[in-house]
């Protein structure tokens, strides 16, 4: 299915009020610097490294999802010591590189006159991200496991359309993982599959693509 201005007549008869999106995987590669810290945590706690499936949780879950997933409970009492150990801002937020095109999507879609929003399971680092990265100024409300129920909750989704004074016919979440797509159904909205083939919704692999559909498609 190409993303053109006719498939968004389709999908959005009422018109698109705002985007959503999705931090690691969507906004950011973090696999790998996600990986990495998580892989020193558990290092500090005689722990071994993740294995393959364990990386994928790394990838979607909460922080306190993680560790309930992976850290055995007797040792959990070591979690916060080992966090200290590993400064997650000198370890990771350094290597988070922003996907190509975001930005210059970001400032499009301001223009168009659409809101933004993300939505993540991250739970106290986002706001940091955002303002390391100018980002910051683009997006109201940013909700984080910290303040919702993590997803696929849909909770997060549904506070950002009450925020908005949007409804459910008129927002787009963008995300990357089967608790992205999860959120977004229960949620009731449009998802945009990015970069992932094996999910359902409608699937975008670049954002100049996106920016440019969605500027023909307003204007």
């Amino acid at each position: 299915m190409n993303f053109t201005p006719e498939l968004l007549d389709d999908m959005f008869p009422n018109g698109l009020g705002g985007l959503i999106f999705d931090c690691d995987g969507v906004m950011f590669d973090t696999r790998a610097c996600n990986i990495g810290y998580y892989n020193r945590v558990l290092e500090e706690m005689d722990m071994p490294p993740l294995t393959k499936e364990q990386e994928d949780v790394a990838h979607y879950a909460s922080v306190k999802g993680f560790y309930e997933a992976i850290v055995p409970e007797e040792k959990h009492h070591l979690i916060p010591m080992a966090q200290k150990k590993v400064d997650y801002v000198k370890t990771v937020l350094p290597l988070m590189t922003p996907e190509k095109g975001l930005y210059e999507l970001l400032e499009a879609v301001a223009e168009l006159g659409l809101k933004l929003a993300v939505f993540t399971n991250r739970s106290n680092t986002m706001e940091l991200v955002l303002e390391q990265h100018n980002m910051d100024a683009f997006f109201h409300p940013v909700m984080t496991a910290a303040k919702v129920e993590c997803k696929p909750h849909p909770e997060g989704a549904l506070e950002i359309m009450k925020a908005w004074d949007e409804s459910a016919d008129r927002v787009v979440f963008i995300g990357d993982s089967v608790v992205d797509e999860e959120a977004a159904k229960r949620a009731g909205i449009s998802f945009w599959a990015y970069k992932s083939a094996t999910l359902r919704g409608v699937h975008i692999n670049d954002f100049n693509t996106v920016k440019q559909t969605l500027i023909e498609w307003i204007k």
